[in-house]
């Protein structure tokens, strides 16, 4: 899924654009969760997990409607948000 919407963000500015924004919330989300390890069920972690969450389903939204992607996918937002930082150059510890 993450392949499909690097390479169609290369020549979609749009969705490139969305890319960017995902992946700074993924870098938040991921420092958060670094923080506070043992905490997971924390409203402020929990918030930034949802924002991050809500990003990625409008990014997938949109590469469903322009036909980059099939509809109804699953994926869990944990591994997305570290392929998305490792796709960045940026990679996360844990």
């Amino acid at each position: 899924m993450l392949e499909t919407i690097l390479s169609a963000s290369k020549s979609d500015s749009r969705l490139a654009a969305m890319v960017d924004e995902a992946r700074e919330y993924a870098q938040i989300y991921l420092l958060a969760k670094q923080r506070h390890k043992g905490c997971q069920g924390t409203g402020e972690l929990m918030t930034l997990r949802e924002e991050f969450r809500d990003d990625v389903d409008k990014i997938v939204r949109y590469c469903e409607g322009k036909g980059f992607l099939p509809g109804t996918l699953v994926y869990d937002i944990d591994s997305l948000a570290d392929m998305l930082m490792i796709s960045g150059g940026k990679i996360s510890r844990q």
